[in-house]
């Protein structure tokens, strides 16, 4: 099964062109959109995606960009592109002096934006795994799937929500931190119990066959999940971390 793991970019732009343009090339470019045009939305979909990169406009209409700026870096360490204008020299500054990671001005290229996020991505991976022991993590990420600690929820690109059981979550979690290694019954039990302390009232096999019914392809030739005669189960897709 090919692997699709994509970065997730936030637009926060109020011009829908800009905000179209950006989708389509970003997207032809195997980087996964999302658009915003207000400080709400963007909050909203912070908090419900794992976002590797902001792209934000400091001059949106209603609203302080540069607040939105502050308050961003203060809530997170997501590395972050500003759009200014030509002349907004001051903006600039100001923004990088709060932690934003690089700036384009008005008008600029799409190739340009995008070599731009693939050097702030590169450039931030790298500072992610050193911290990665000491930072919450907030999604993995395989295939076409997201899941979101924060939210509880899987979701298979572009959108697709399914439903999980508390169960099915804490096993499925539990897999995906611990990718290629064959995990016993018991481990699998201990270590679904980091996230949530409900007891399981299921046994481990049942809850691996519902999993497999809702992500696998066909749930009788489990490309996922795997079963370790005798052990226990191992997952064998790649994996990424999102902090």
């Amino acid at each position: 099964m090919p692997e699709t793991i994509q970065p997730h970019i936030l637009v926060v732009d109020d011009d829908p062109q800009i905000r179209e343009l950006l989708q389509e090339y970003l997207t032809q470019n195997e980087l996964r959109v999302s658009l915003t045009s207000t400080g709400k939305e963007m909050s909203a979909a912070l908090t419900e995606h794992a976002i590797d990169l902001v792209v934000l406009d400091l001059r949106l209409a209603g609203e302080d960009g540069m607040t939105l700026a502050r308050k961003l870096r203060e809530e997170s360490s997501i590395p972050v592109i500003m759009l200014t204008g030509v002349r907004d020299e001051a903006d600039r500054v100001m923004g990088l002096e709060l932690g934003a990671d690089d700036y384009l001005t008005k008008p600029f290229s799409p190739r340009e934006l995008l070599a731009r996020i693939r050097t702030v991505l590169r450039r931030t991976k790298g500072a992610a795994l050193t911290e990665a022991r000491q930072t919450d993590v907030r999604a993995y990420r395989f295939a076409e799937f997201e899941l979101n600690l924060r939210t509880r929820r899987l979701t298979k690109h572009p959108g697709q929500r399914l439903e999980l059981t508390n169960g099915e979550f804490n096993l499925l979690a539990a897999l995906l931190a611990a990718p290629q290694r064959i995990l016993t019954r018991d481990q699998l039990l201990e270590a679904s119990r980091v996230y949530d302390n409900e007891v399981y009232d299921r046994s481990i096999d049942v809850q691996v066959l519902r999993l497999r019914r809702k992500i696998e392809a066909d749930p009788s030739q489990p490309q996922f999940i795997l079963t370790e005669r005798g052990v226990g189960y191992s997952f064998s897709a790649p994996v990424k971390t999102v902090y």
